[in-house]
């Protein structure tokens, strides 16, 4: 049997592995040491993870030990290319404040009363580099869409010379709820940490209006390009997977309705 096969080394209880498929669904398995051997063997195993249709997905590590990804087509038909990571584990004496602890995220009819009287025609926008489409903007889409809710987020790929505070305008215009993905390809189509400050905040009130997914970023980078965004409330990629993160937003929009 061919099939693609990735030694996580030694893992903690608790710890997550995220993997992402390209092609077609794929059986992926996550095994200790001595189930991987009986795998090979063909002898019966036992596993996490079965028939994966929907990327990425994210196991989680049942118990301390040597661990194993595996990848393979059995019974199935296509190609599939496939990557493995773990993902980071959050600090466990720090718990991030719940998005429901900023009401200002969630635009109401009145925030906007020199904009078009008209219900928000979608329940959240997404701002990023065109660069990040792939990896975390497209599958956060997705996300947001199976916890029920509209997504826009093709209109506000940023490119060099655009507005950026004009399409995030634009964007809490026709829509409940803002997020701007941050990355160093996002940092680096130009804006100010000024600019990005201020599109977050409200200027007059301090109230955060958007809120800012970290990716592939660090907060030391983050503090270095600005100090007051690294303050901002926001979730990162590294520790939360897009499902997390989509599941917290669905709450907090249906629970200010």
């Amino acid at each position: 049997m061919n099939y693609q096969v990735y030694d996580l080394g030694q893992l903690k209880n608790g710890q997550r592995v995220q993997v992402t498929l390209s092609g077609s669904a794929a059986n992926v398995r996550l095994m200790d040491s001595s189930n991987y051997q009986s795998y090979k063997s063909g002898r019966s195993h036992r596993y996490a993870g079965g028939l994966i249709t929907r990327s990425p997905v994210v196991l989680g590590v049942p118990s301390s030990g040597h661990w194993y990804v595996t990848v393979d087509m059995q019974g199935l038909r296509g190609t599939v290319k496939s990557s493995v990571r773990v993902l980071p584990s959050a600090l466990p004496q720090y718990t991030e404040p719940s998005l429901s602890t900023v009401p200002s995220l969630v635009q109401r009819e009145e925030s906007n009363l020199n904009i078009d009287h008209f219900s928000k025609s979608y329940d959240v926008f997404i701002s990023h580099a065109s660069e990040d489409k792939d990896e975390v903007v497209r599958p956060l889409a997705y996300a947001l869409q199976a916890e029920g809710l509209s997504v826009w987020y093709d209109e506000f790929e940023m490119k060099i010379g655009d507005s950026l505070r004009r399409k995030i305008d634009k964007g809490l215009a026709n829509s409940r709820f803002g997020i701007v993905v941050l990355s160093k390809d996002f940092i680096k189509k130009g804006w100010t940490n000024y600019e990005l400050d201020g599109i977050i905040t409200k200027v007059v009130t301090g109230e955060q209006i958007v809120l800012p997914i970290w990716h592939n970023i660090t907060k030391k980078e983050v503090i270095d390009f600005s100090p007051s965004l690294a303050d901002k409330l926001a979730r990162n990629t590294s520790a939360y997977t897009v499902e997390e993160i989509a599941s917290e937003i669905a709450d907090v929009i249906n629970t200010s309705q």
